[in-house]
């Protein structure tokens, strides 16, 4: 039984590492720039141009503290300035680093509770907000977090004349102890995806939108 039980383990771990070997390879894929002239960032409120489409990308996680694990890799970029989101459009990629804010939320609620907000306790905020300008069309778009080795993609179909919001809200995974309640300390888990705060949903567990 012991042979069964260790054969089973090491099947479990080969698929793991396999999936964070495909994880790996698709980020490393989609930093880089294959195409140009897909999309360009719109720095005013204007309406689209002519021709055009406007697409506003929003994204946030909460990460802990820097240093809040001991034997985190002083690279991390948990808790730091400069956190990275990467976009990839059809092949178009930019990278926005964005300056996090410190961020308090209670443990627990009024009645004294523990809290199950996921971004209970204390933490940086990373929030961000880009306005794009592309041509009309069905499109392919990535959500890569590089610090995190996670990505997200989406399929979205755009008119002219659109200005739409593409909201990434963040999953986070579940503390084990001393209840299952999900907790940004413990890392993203996924993102839910809403197109005009309604909820898409678009990748490994659909139909599970929570918010």
């Amino acid at each position: 039984m012991r042979k069964v039980i260790t054969g089973v383990f090491t099947g479990v771990m080969i698929l793991a590492l396999i999936g964070c070997g495909a994880t790996a390879k698709t980020i490393k894929q989609k930093t880089q720039n294959e195409r140009v002239g897909v999309f360009t960032e719109v720095k005013n409120a204007d309406a689209p141009a002519q021709g055009f489409a406007v697409l506003n990308i929003k994204a946030t996680i909460k990460t802990h503290l820097e240093g809040y694990y001991c034997l985190e890799s002083k690279d991390s970029a948990h808790g730091k300035p400069g956190y990275p989101f990467l976009i990839n459009i059809d092949g178009q990629a930019a990278t926005w680093a964005v300056n996090g804010l410190k961020e308090s939320v209670p443990l627990y609620d009024k009645d004294g509770k523990t809290s199950l907000d996921p971004e209970a306790g204390d933490g940086i905020k990373y929030i961000l907000g880009k306005k794009i300008q592309l041509r009309p069309g069905t499109h392919k778009v990535f959500l890569v977090l590089p610090a995190d080795d996670y990505f997200r993609e989406v399929e979205i179909t755009l008119k002219e004349g659109d200005s739409i919001t593409l909201e990434f809200r963040p999953v986070y995974k579940f503390k084990t102890q001393p209840t299952r309640i999900p907790n940004f300390k413990k890392g993203i888990k996924e993102y839910e995806v809403y197109l005009n705060n309604t909820c898409i949903n678009a990748g490994d567990t659909p139909n599970t939108c929570t918010k």
